[in-house]
């Protein structure tokens, strides 16, 4: 039997977040509808677990901790955001978020990519190169994040959509990467 540790790593932090959330005390409910929703995150560039709790005051400012799955990157990420929420006039039970924090995630190898080098007088002949590599890294970086959630009413769900652009550092190289994704959350 082999031994993964950020398997372990994962299931840690699944477990983790989940005891904050079963001991952490009742807020009273904002003006979103909800004090703390649990539920899932699915995007283009990773999906996962979403938690997002208000904190207690009349500011409509709330901690969101998302736990994700990186498929491109073979790897996980834990990333925590403080986010400001402005309920939609029009329409009640919608509210306009931004927000920015961090994140640090481990992926067992680097990004595939091709390198085309061209040559000759014309530039007509190439060649593809495919970058593998086995290593495990550590990354950590800056999150943005600006969204719209809608508390359905009568139901105890909320939905929404975000836009969450990052800035990632991992051995020694850089990159500024683009994540959308849609999520649903149980509330309470």
């Amino acid at each position: 039997m082999n031994f993964n540790p950020n398997i372990s790593v994962m299931k840690f932090l699944y477990r983790l977040v989940l005891l904050l959330l079963l001991t952490a005390p009742a807020a009273y409910a904002q003006k979103g509808g909800y004090t703390t929703g649990i539920g899932l995150r699915a995007g283009g560039y990773s999906s996962g677990l979403t938690v997002k709790h208000f904190l207690s005051g009349k500011n409509n400012v709330a901690f969101e901790g998302l736990l994700t799955r990186e498929y491109a990157a073979r790897g996980g990420r834990l990333t925590l955001l403080l986010e400001k929420h402005m309920p939609v006039s029009d329409i009640k039970g919608l509210q306009f978020y931004y927000g920015a924090g961090g994140h640090v995630g481990s992926y067992n190898g680097r990004y595939y990519f091709t390198d085309r080098r061209y040559y000759g007088r014309k530039g007509k002949d190439y060649y593809e190169v495919y970058y593998e590599e086995d290593r495990n890294y550590v990354a950590f970086g800056a999150d943005l994040i600006l969204g719209l959630e809608y508390k359905l009413p009568d139901l105890p769900f909320v939905v929404g959509v975000d836009y969450k652009p990052f800035f990632e550092v991992f051995d020694g190289y850089t990159g500024l990467y683009s994540d959308a994704a849609f999520s649903l959350r149980f509330v309470f």
